[in-house]
């Protein structure tokens, strides 16, 4: 957990607080939702399968929500890059959050586990 402590601890502001919020917004969706650390980044699960992380893009240095299933969501906002699983939604730090397309773009990637599309450990 001290890894996963440094991880938001080691950015400054305004990413930092953008994190800290974009965590809070994540963890508040399910009750199954667990926060852990891979690859040295927040990662998130449903039900002990992997649904999300929280990084900061290299070039703009601003913070981003990776989907894990990405591929199967559609949303304008989201950017696939040249992943073929994965998407992402960027964050701006210095605006305020966009909350209820986080939330819809969260409940859209839930959705995949809680029924069955994606298949977690406890189905």
């Amino acid at each position: 957990m001290e890894q996963l402590h440094n991880f938001y601890l080691q950015h400054d502001e305004p990413n930092r607080s953008c994190f800290l919020a974009l965590r809070d917004i994540i963890t508040k969706q399910d009750d199954n939702i667990c926060e852990t650390i891979k690859w040295n980044l927040p990662c998130f699960c449903y039900q002990a399968k992997m649904f999300c992380f929280l990084n900061v893009e290299k070039q703009s240095k601003q913070p981003y929500i990776l989907f894990v299933e990405g591929n199967r969501l559609n949303h304008p906002m989201l950017e696939q890059g040249d992943r073929v699983r994965m998407k992402i939604f960027k964050v701006n730090p210095n605006f305020d959050l966009q909350l209820q397309t986080i939330e819809l773009l969260l409940n859209k990637a839930l959705e995949l586990y809680r029924k069955g599309i994606i298949k977690t450990n406890k189905q």
